[in-house]
């Protein structure tokens, strides 16, 4: 099998951010980080740019609009401290903790802060998250990998984000109060499954990321929203001649 023993691709050219959405913050230990640690070191690795941001360690306000200082906020360290960081990176990883079977809700936060710039554009004329590969890590100690994840990945890839096959990965204990996956005993850090995913996610992200960047991001035909709006229909027919 070719391409087995080497990667195919350089990746050092490429940038990615990941975004922690623990509600612990600095320096209370993170389970989250410590999953997130194994794959921003197999980036850095490959000679990838990594940022690693602890979501709830800056001022961000709640809301859906790019800077929430126009809308009531005293203070949002949103557009200054976290924007940059997401607009440079091709390449997003959130990561949260699992409660009550669902994300955190600084994870929930993060989404709505993403989904505020989504009507932005890229210098392509595309909505702004086009030719970005995004993908999750999750930790809990109960249930709730898949459905957290699930809800992350559809959030991102609805905003614009490419998502690769395998894009999440995660740890979970059994089910009921137990370790969380730092503990010592845990079993999280030796845990193959994990281990597996989370080393596939990683690379299906830089797999997919270098496929987009060397294509020059997603192609722009059909998906440009001001030739739309200035009458082009891409040869979409809103009267179909049904036969």
């Amino acid at each position: 099998m070719s391409g087995v023993k080497t990667p195919p691709a350089s990746y050092d050219d490429l940038r990615a951010v990941f975004v922690n959405c623990t509600l612990k913050p600095s320096p209370e230990t993170s389970n989250t980080q410590g999953l997130m640690d194994r794959s921003i070191a197999l980036m850095r690795s490959q000679g990838v740019t990594v940022d690693s941001v602890r979501f709830i360690d800056h001022d961000v306000a709640t809301g859906v609009y790019p800077d929430m200082r126009e809308h009531g906020w005293e203070t949002d360290a949103w557009p200054d401290e976290i924007w940059p960081l997401i607009e440079a990176a091709d390449v997003l990883v959130v990561g949260g903790p699992i409660w009550l079977g669902d994300n955190s809700s600084e994870t929930r936060k993060l989404i709505e802060r993403l989904y505020g710039m989504s009507g932005l554009f890229n210098d392509r004329g595309q909505y702004v998250y086009y030719g970005k590969v995004g993908g999750a890590i999750l930790t809990g100690n109960e249930d709730g990998v898949k459905h957290c994840a699930m809800s992350l990945l559809y959030s991102l890839q609805h905003i614009g984000y490419t998502i690769p096959p395998g894009a999440d990965a995660g740890w979970i204990g059994p089910i009921g109060p137990g370790p969380s996956y730092l503990d010592e005993g845990s079993g999280g850090p030796e845990s193959d499954f994990t281990n597996r995913n989370t080393t596939f996610m990683t690379w299906n992200l830089l797999h997919t990321a270098r496929r987009l960047k060397d294509a020059g991001g997603i192609p722009g035909y059909g998906n440009l929203r001001g030739m739309w709006n200035e009458g082009e229909r891409f040869q979409y027919d809103a009267n179909p001649e049904y036969r």
